[in-house]
């Protein structure tokens, strides 16, 4: 079926009647590839008479301008204001007048909604929120002791040394007891121990997961307590 063809600021956007047969539409454009969602792009005059098609994958960012597909859509003004329905060609002319874009805010609204803005600016300054978001995310390190339900003393002390210092280390510690073989029929010898544990570290820790049994293994998460604010030091007496 041949396809149909129509024109806006400069290019050609060529559209198959039916979507079975590519699922998408082409864009014809002076020099440049730009991304749009769902479409093949290619550029004349080098590429005009050539077979080779560019399929651009769809993206997650919204439509904008020409690549908006709704007739009619809900406006919203570059300032906020609710500006009514108006018809796609209307609302395309609103934004350029203003020197703006007009992005597809909430496509699956009935009518779709529209919003008049910068878009570029608009995406800049995402961009700038995300990294600074990123940059101050705090990294969380876990670590992970393994116990067995009947350990010695010994191990024990050692082990819960080995606890405390990854608590210091500001990490929180994943505490998983193992079963074996006959072990599994006295999950009550785990919980005893990760109860223990838990007492004797409620100084530098805090309890974040309690103690769950999954198959073979019992778990307990703890995290390392925030630092309390020293007790202000008492002022010095004036000489008299």
């Amino acid at each position: 079926m041949s396809p149909t063809l129509r024109r806006r600021k400069g290019c050609c956007l060529v559209e198959h009647d039916t979507l079975s047969h590519f699922g998408c539409c082409y864009r014809i454009l002076p020099g440049v590839f730009q991304k749009a969602p769902g479409i093949f792009l290619f550029s004349p005059p080098a590429l005009r008479d050539s077979k080779e098609v560019f399929r651009i994958a769809k993206s997650d960012e919204p439509r904008i301008n020409e690549e908006i597909r709704c007739a009619t859509c809900r406006l919203i003004g570059v300032d906020g204001s609710q500006l009514g329905i108006f018809a796609i060609r209307d609302a395309q002319r609103v934004a350029d007048d203003q020197g703006l874009d007009l992005v597809e805010i909430s496509p699956n609204s009935e009518p779709p909604v529209c919003r008049v803005m910068n878009y570029g600016k608009y995406k800049y300054e995402q961009e700038i929120k995300a990294k600074a978001a990123r940059k101050n995310q705090a990294k969380v390190d876990v670590k992970e002791m393994k116990f067995r339900p009947k350990i010695d003393t010994g191990d024990y002390e050692t082990k819960k040394r080995h606890v405390e210092r990854f608590l210091a280390g500001g990490a929180k510690v994943k505490i998983t007891i193992m079963f074996r073989g006959r072990e599994m029929a006295h999950p009550e010898i785990g919980l005893n121990m990760l109860e223990k544990l838990a007492e004797d570290l409620k100084d530098v820790c805090t309890v974040e997961v309690p103690p769950k049994l999954e198959g073979r293994n019992m778990h307990m998460m703890v995290a390392p307590l925030r630092p309390s604010t020293k007790p202000a030091a008492k002022p010095a007496e004036q000489e008299q």
